[in-house]
């Protein structure tokens, strides 16, 4: 049985940007796009002034998450998204490319409370008993993964468009967002905001 610290993720090359070309298409101004920075200006303008975000709508970003399955779960309630994540149905976990073992994110809280570490290490550890168990008396993995715990490790990729992309992190950066999604969407957010500023740095998190 391995454990993970919570969250990791990995972005994808950004995709051409097409959103200034789209926003300059509905006055017919197509003329005026420029290599000298302006263009980024005129992005915060429609954002900040105009609160024109249908442009950002044009150009998509991809995202790899590592993460457990509750907040995976929560992830692909967003419509708007597409998604591509790892199937317990399929990936048999007492397999070499697994290291023969099951994968386990480590809740926040753990750390903090002895009684309920010990409690989610055994159940864990008993999950994995149960799983490797079931596919030794001929169980496929989509029948055996019926044990698996929510804190099971996943992998998620995750692509939308910039504008939907605020939206998430608005609302999963808040407060009123579970702590381990907080920690999950933090970081990208931080790194967004160092990457594509213009996009992303009017959004404040909430300590």
């Amino acid at each position: 049985m391995a454990n993970l610290n919570p969250f990791q993720h990995t972005r994808a090359p950004i995709a051409p940007i097409a959103k200034v070309k789209a926003a300059r298409t509905c006055y017919r101004s197509e003329d005026k796009i420029t290599d000298d920075g302006s263009s980024d200006q005129k992005i915060k303008e429609m954002l900040t002034t105009l609160g024109h975000t249908a442009m950002l709508e044009h150009s998509v970003l991809s995202v790899e998450f590592t993460t457990d399955r509750a907040i995976a779960n929560e992830l692909v309630r967003h419509r708007l998204c597409s998604f591509a994540q790892e199937s317990t149905r399929y990936c048999n976990y007492s397999k070499d490319k697994f290291s023969n073992e099951l994968t386990f994110v480590k809740p926040e809280w753990v750390n903090d409370c002895t009684f309920g570490s010990n409690l989610w290490l055994g159940i864990c550890d008993m999950a994995e008993r149960y799983y490797k168990a079931l596919l030794t008396n001929s169980l496929k993995p989509e029948d055996a993964r019926c044990v698996l715990p929510l804190s099971l490790a996943t992998k998620l990729v995750m692509t939308t468009s910039y504008a939907e992309w605020r939206h998430i992190l608005e609302l999963r950066t808040s407060k009123a967002a579970h702590p381990q999604m907080r920690a999950l969407m933090i970081p990208l957010l931080k790194e967004l905001q160092e990457t594509i500023p213009v996009i992303f740095d009017d959004i404040k998190v909430e300590e």
